[in-house]
C-alpha cells in the first residue's frame, strides 16, 4: 500500500512530520517575518513543505523571505526526473499558507491552477 508524507523544513533546517497548521504558520512567520539572518548558503532563509508518496511522486514548495515561492513536481523523493519545470511566483504570507495547506491536504490540481511563473 501507498503511503502519503508530509514534511516540512524550517529556516533552521529541522524537519517536522506531519505539520499542524501551526506549524506551518510559524515557519512562515519565521520566514516573513524573520530577523534577518541568512540561510544555510548565505542566501535569504527558506523554509519547503515537501509531500509526497513512499514509492512515487513528490511536490515541493520552497518559501524564502521577501515571498518567493518555488514549486517543483517530482518522480520521487530523490529528485531523480522533473515531472514539469518548477514554478515561481511571489506572495504574501497569508497566500504561502494556502498555498501549503493546499499541499499537506494533497490538492496539487488548485496549487497548479494558480498563477505560476514558469522558471
Amino acid at each position: 500500500m501507498t503511503h502519503a508524507w508530509v514534511v516540512l523544513t524550517g529556516a533552521d533546517g529541522r524537519d517536522v512530520q506531519a505539520p499542524t497548521e501551526a506549524q506551518l504558520a510559524a515557519a512562515l512567520s519565521e520566514i516573513y517575518e524573520g530577523d534577518g539572518v541568512a540561510g544555510p548558503d548565505g542566501g535569504p532563509p527558506t523554509a519547503v513543505l515537501r509531500f509526497g508518496y513512499d514509492d512515487g511522486l513528490m511536490y515541493l514548495m520552497e518559501v524564502a523571505r521577501g515571498g518567493a515561492i518555488r514549486f517543483e513536481e517530482w518522480s520521487d523523493r530523490d529528485c531523480e526526473i522533473a515531472l514539469a519545470s518548477p514554478r515561481r511566483m511571489s506572495a504574501d504570507k497569508e497566500d504561502a499558507l494556502q498555498l501549503w495547506k493546499w499541499l499537506a491536504q494533497r490538492q496539487v490540481a488548485k496549487i497548479r491552477d494558480q498563477d505560476w511563473q514558469s522558471a
